[in-house]
Parts: structure tokens; C-alpha cells; sequence
């Protein structure tokens, strides 16, 4: 037996009965010598132990439920810019230049997401999740308000700012929640967002038309309400940073990078497929004959796709593994664009459902990915994460509009494909399931 300065308090008295069979009394004192020598090594350093408690492994629908629905409200207030822009650029007298650029302001907050997620590894920033949706509602429904292009770009930042408040904290909290099922969990938040794409956009059309820019304040206490439901239903969820144990930055991210390496080369190969057609399909369709109307029912069926596939998804690798999902989803979707890309008339909009499930469906199984192996920094790892994303995003639109210029949007949309089949290499990058570990308070 090892002896540690802790061994005596392990002898039992000469007195004492055995209540315990000899075996599993042996044991029991094998695992407490071992617990003890940790603590004497601790000593020895002057430092702290960690307190380990298990992972949780029960699933609290209520409380996932009510992140995702948030999820929705509060993107759904992120997509006014795009469809008040005729109503926008004709009142402020705004170039087709100056309008494009709008989109980057709401953009630019996102480089500090790796920031907030390094604050969220040292401090609960489930207040940043419950404010979010009020911070951004107000913003975007004071967009209409705004006299001049510089209070514009003022607005689009704040909005910016919440949607980093929001995308930091919710995945480590959906995390949380989700026990051993965070596949399932993520992909429910997904859901939230991905339908706040189709139902965003018809919400601000419908307020405008009723209210006018002038009067679209009144859905503020939507914003405000959802941050009280927030507030109401996370209040006992334990979102505490785990306790720091000794290891640096450093060695966080020798372990991180083994997955995030990877995810960053599918964000740069498969991003061009899902920003062409989020982005650029209705301009296609009506360049090809379509009427606004029909176009406007593709981008409908193409985000109904995506919400449909990013539940499938991430439900899916809790069974079948993130690996074998991914390479699944990445090698299919380029191959149901090359299809979209050749059929006509009514065939369009079945094959255009089946590229919107592969296609816009891998965010779910990234983000429970990353949080699988940055579980010692579990905020900072979606902030990178989720900065990737968006600059990602950003830069890719960019680039593919200037291909379109180039060749042509149906061409750009070829190339896309082909650029998007590059991701499966890097799927293969990605390191083996990591077996489920404690959880650090």
C-alpha cells in the first residue's frame, strides 16, 4: 500500500467491525489512497485541487426548448436588414454600394467572439444569452427610424453585438442541458435558427406594410418578452465555467486544435455551396425567367430544407458517429446541387429540398463536435468557432459574388459545388469520438 501524510486517517481502529466483505473493503481503501495521493500532490504544488463531478446525462427538453425557441425570435430579428432594403435605400438616398455594405457592420461585432468565449471559460455569461434577444430586437426595430446612413451602421453594430451575446454562451448552454445527447440538443437549436431565416424576413415585410418603417417599434416587447421567458426557464440551469485546473491556454488548444484545424478547412471548402444558395438563388432564378414570387418560394423550401436537415443531422451522429455523418452530408450535397443544377420545371423544387437538407445541415454536428473537445474551455472554443463562421461566411459571399461577375451565376454555382466536395478530406482530419469525460465545477 502507498503511504501519503494522509495514510492514517485510513487505518481502522482495532476495535472497529467489518461491515463490508474483505474484497470490497480492500477496494474501497485502494480508491481512497489513490484520491488521497492526489490531494497530498496538490499539496506538494500549492495548488488547488479541481472538485469532478460526473456529466450530467439526463436531457432537459423544457429548458433546450426554450433556448431554441429563443434562438428563433432572436435571429429572426437579424434577417430585417435584407428585405427592408427597397424601403431603406430609397428614403436615405443610399447607392447600391453603400447599401451592400450595411451587411458588414452587422458582421463585424462577430471578431469578438473568441473574446467573449474566453470570459465565458472564467464567468457565467448566461445574463449576455437572456439580454440578447432584447438588445437585438430594439436594434433592429428602430432600423426603420434611422436618419442617416452613419445611425444605420450604428444600429447594425448593436445588432452585431447581440447576436455575439447570444451565439457564445447558448451552445455551451444547450451543451449543458443536453446531457449525453448534445447531437440532439444542437440540432434543435439549429432548428430555431434555421426557421428564423424563412420567418424573419416575412415578419419585417408584414410589419412595414402595416406600420411603416416609422412603426415598426412595435415589436420590441417580442424581444423584451423573450428575454423574460429566457430568464425564467435557465434560472436553475447550471451554467458555472468549469474551475481552472492548472492547465494553460496552451495545452487547452494543443487538445482543440486537433478538431478545429479541420472544421476551419470545411467552413472554407463548404461554406461557398450554402452561401450561394442562401445568398444568391433568387437572384438566379430570376435571372433564369422566374417571377419574384417563385423565387421567393425556393429560398422558403430551401430554408425549410435546412432547418429540416440541421434537426436530422445533429440527432443522427448521437447514433451514427459526427465522422460518418459528416462525410455522409458533404459528399451528397455537392452531388444534389450538380442535379439541381440540370433539372427543370416541377422536379426543381424536390431536388432543391434535397440539397437544403445536406447542404445548410452540418452546423449542428460542428458545434456539438466542438464541444466534445473543448470541454476544459467549452465557451472560448465556440467563440472561435462561431468567429469562424461568421468571418467565413463574410469573406466567402464576397468571393463568390465576385465569381458570378465573373462567369456567371449558374457557373458560380457549378464551381461552388466543386469547391464544397474539397470538404471531405478534412472530414477525415477529424480525430476519433472522444469517450464521454467528468464534468469540471
Amino acid at each position: 500500500m502507498r503511504k501519503t501524510r494522509w495514510s492514517g486517517l485510513l487505518r481502522p481502529r482495532v476495535d472497529a467491525r467489518p461491515i463490508l466483505p474483505d474484497k470490497a473493503r480492500t477496494r474501497m481503501q485502494a480508491q481512497a489512497e489513490e484520491a488521497l495521493t492526489v490531494v497530498d500532490r496538490f499539496v506538494d504544488s500549492g495548488a488547488a485541487p479541481a472538485v469532478v463531478a460526473p456529466a450530467a446525462t439526463s436531457f432537459s427538453l423544457p429548458t433546450v426548448v426554450t433556448i431554441a425557441l429563443g434562438h428563433l425570435v432572436h435571429d429572426a430579428f437579424t434577417s430585417f436588414l435584407s428585405p427592408l432594403l427597397p424601403l431603406i435605400i430609397p428614403k436615405l438616398g443610399l447607392s447600391l454600394t453603400l447599401a451592400g455594405s450595411l451587411a458588414a457592420f452587422q458582421q463585424f461585432p462577430s471578431l469578438i467572439n473568441p473574446l467573449l468565449g474566453m470570459l465565458g471559460d472564467r464567468f457565467s455569461l448566461r445574463w449576455l444569452a437572456i439580454l440578447a434577444p432584447s438588445v437585438t430586437g430594439v436594434a433592429a426595430c428602430l432600423l426603420g427610424l434611422a436618419p442617416s446612413y452613419g445611425m444605420l451602421a450604428i444600429l447594425l453594430l448593436t445588432i452585431g453585438i447581440g447576436v455575439a451575446m447570444w451565439h457564445v454562451p447558448t451552445p455551451v448552454m444547450v451543451a449543458r442541458a443536453s446531457g449525453n445527447r448534445v447531437g440532439f440538443g444542437m440540432s434543435l437549436l439549429m432548428l430555431g435558427g434555421e426557421l428564423s431565416r424563412a420567418i424573419g424576413p416575412l415578419v419585417a415585410v408584414a410589419a412595414a406594410s402595416w406600420w411603416g418603417l416609422e412603426g415598426m417599434w412595435r415589436l420590441i416587447p417580442v424581444g423584451v418578452a423573450a428575454s423574460v421567458v429566457l430568464y425564467w426557464r435557465t434560472r436553475t440551469l447550471d451554467v458555472k465555467p468549469a474551475a481552472h485546473v492548472g492547465g494553460a491556454w496552451a495545452d487547452a488548444w494543443r487538445e482543440l486544435r486537433r478538431v478545429m484545424l479541420p472544421i476551419a478547412g470545411i467552413i472554407a471548402t463548404r461554406t461557398f455551396l450554402s452561401v450561394s444558395l442562401a445568398t444568391y438563388l433568387p437572384t438566379l432564378l430570376t435571372q433564369e425567367g422566374s417571377s419574384l414570387v417563385e423565387a421567393g418560394g425556393a429560398l422558403s423550401i430551401l430554408m425549410l430544407a435546412g432547418a429540416t436537415g440541421s434537426f436530422a443531422t445533429g440527432t443522427l451522429s448521437d447514433r451514427l458517429g459526427r465522422r460518418r455523418v459528416m462525410s455522409i452530408v458533404l459528399t451528397c450535397a455537392p452531388l444534389m446541387m450538380a442535379v439541381f443544377l440540370s433539372v427543370q420545371g416541377w422536379l426543381m423544387a424536390p431536388v432543391l429540398f434535397g440539397v437544403g437538407f445536406l447542404a445548410l445541415s452540418t452546423s449542428p454536428v460542428m458545434m456539438a463536435l466542438v464541444q466534445e473537445y473543448g470541454r476544459s474551455k467549452p465557451a472560448t472554443a465556440n467563440g472561435v468557432y462561431m468567429a469562424m463562421e461568421f468571418v467565413g461566411g463574410s469573406l466567402i459571399t464576397v468571393l463568390v459574388g465576385a465569381l458570378a461577375d465573373a462567369v456567371g451565376l449558374r457557373a458560380a454555382f457549378a464551381i461552388s459545388a466543386g469547391i464544397a466536395l474539397c470538404a471531405v478530406p478534412f472530414v477525415l482530419l477529424l480525430p476519433q469520438p472522444k469517450p464521454p469525460a467528468p464534468r469540471q465545477l
